[in-house]
């Protein structure tokens, strides 16, 4: 044991890391530790009161597709129509594309990413 060693431990300072404290850490929750960096991502949302669609609207137009959860909001119907109203006019601004894909879901995209909302049968 040398003695910067000796004198780490007496700090309290150690070269010792806990990973799954590492990777706990909140500095961590937006690190994808198992892919290489990409241009955009899609990101699941919960949208749980009205505020949560400026963080929609920024990740958006940092060019990311957004999946929003709305069943919290479901239970509050008219706020819920707002929002869902405000959304598909900012997607309409943007050139991007909105649109529920079940009760629960709604797919949102960034500006030149169309979602094709007809339903056919696989080619043969």
């Amino acid at each position: 044991m040398g003695i910067f060693d000796k004198l780490g431990k007496t700090l309290g300072v150690s070269k010792e890391i806990n990973l799954e404290e590492y990777m706990n850490a909140a500095e961590m929750e937006d690190v994808d530790v198992m892919h290489e960096p990409a241009d955009h991502y899609v990101k699941p949302v919960s949208l749980q009161q009205q505020t949560d669609v400026d963080l929609i609207k920024k990740e958006l137009n940092g060019g990311n597709i957004v999946l929003l959860n709305i069943t919290e909001m479901s239970k509050r119907p008219n706020t819920l129509k707002s929002i869902v109203d405000d959304l598909k006019g900012y997607a309409d601004k943007i050139d991007g594309d909105i649109a529920r894909l079940d009760a629960e879901k709604i797919l949102l995209t960034p500006g030149k990413i169309k979602i094709v909302k007809t339903k056919r049968a696989p080619s043969k």
